[in-house]
């Protein structure tokens, strides 16, 4: 199982972490959602819980639950910007779909 970030994803955790002044790290959760079935969910993290998976890369933490792990393995997270727009985009290679919207994806 893994789980990595781009140096530009990493560098804007890590920004907002010290921006937020605590945190161990980002929490990456799937979520039944959206039109195609899924959708991803990000929160920082004060704490990793009981049943986390913790991936250290590109020197951040990122935590998963037992139960999203299967959904997001492999998965690539990037911080891009398009036009006016910028954010996280998930390059996952378990997504069989994506929404239109770019929201949520299917397994």
């Amino acid at each position: 199982m893994s789980l990595s970030v781009t140096p530009k994803a990493a560098h804007q955790i890590r920004k907002a972490l010290t921006q937020r002044g605590s945190g161990v790290g980002l929490r990456i959760a799937v979520k039944t959602s959206g039109c195609s079935g899924y959708a991803y969910a990000l929160e920082f993290a004060d704490a990793a819980n009981a049943d986390d998976q913790v991936f250290e890369t590109e020197g951040v933490a990122l935590l998963v639950d037992a139960q999203s792990l299967p959904l997001v393995d492999g998965t690539q997270l990037d911080w891009v910007r398009e036009g006016l727009n910028e954010g996280f985009k998930f390059h996952n290679p378990n997504a069989s779909a994506n929404c239109g919207c770019g929201e949520s994806f299917a397994v």
